[in-house]
């Protein structure tokens, strides 16, 4: 593993007790009542989007975090696989969740294989930290997590200011890292990758889905893809 994956693992590892205040649009996030306002209209078309899929039986998410977006799929889902690197954030998960029906797992994505399909996989904010030579790799291996006319659903960031931190330096148009902060100042250089609505549409296409693919106002870009 290349040292800005290894370090990015430890980002999301050491930022998991803080990473809900990212969403929520707590402390070094709130923006003001205006854009923090903007964020949970448009965090909530995602959201749907998404529950206009279900019901569904088997889930699988990727890179599952402290369960945000594992709430959000037990409207639907009658069980959920749940894998992430970062036993601090699956931990958070399970104890926001509590829920007999979702089993978790500690991965490392870059080194998972699929042992069978389902009928909807979903991964929330992961694809921009995928690193660009490893993407068409990783999308091949989510394809074949997904049943012949299953469901793929994916949420991710725009290149918007005020979607980070405040002390966060802004994104730069062209560069595939960025330098993130935690609370008590320490820093960490991941990946983090935008794609726009055809790019992203054409990748799927080529890894055999049929993707409708949308952006909200200002924060989010959203893929619905179905399995072919």
């Amino acid at each position: 593993m290349d040292d800005r994956l290894q370090q990015q693992i430890n980002y999301y590892r050491a930022r998991a007790g803080e990473y809900d205040e990212w969403f929520y649009r707590i402390g070094r996030y709130d923006h003001g009542q205006d854009l923090n306002q903007q964020w949970f209209s448009e965090a909530q078309q995602v959201m749907d989007q998404l529950h206009g899929i279900g019901p569904v039986d088997d889930v699988l998410e990727l890179a599952c975090g402290t369960g945000i977006w594992t709430e959000q799929l037990h409207k639907i889902a009658g069980h959920i696989t749940a894998l992430d690197a970062s036993p601090e954030v699956i931990a958070i998960n399970k104890a926001k969740l509590n829920a007999d029906n979702v089993t978790y797992g500690q991965v490392d994505l870059f080194n998972w294989e699929p042992d069978r399909q389902y009928d909807l996989v979903f991964f929330g904010f992961w694809l921009s930290h995928v690193p660009p030579d490893k993407l068409m790799d990783f999308l091949q291996k989510v394809a074949r997590a997904v049943r012949p006319g299953g469901h793929l659903f994916i949420v991710d960031s725009r290149r918007a200011i005020a979607s980070s931190a405040k002390d966060h330096i802004p994104y730069a148009d062209t560069d595939v890292f960025h330098t993130r902060k935690l609370n008590d100042g320490s820093e960490y250089v991941i990946y983090k990758v935008f794609y726009e609505p055809q790019s992203l549409r054409h990748k799927l296409s080529r890894v055999g889905f049929e993707a409708d693919v949308s952006e909200t106002g200002h924060y989010f870009l959203y893929a619905h893809a179905i399995r072919r």
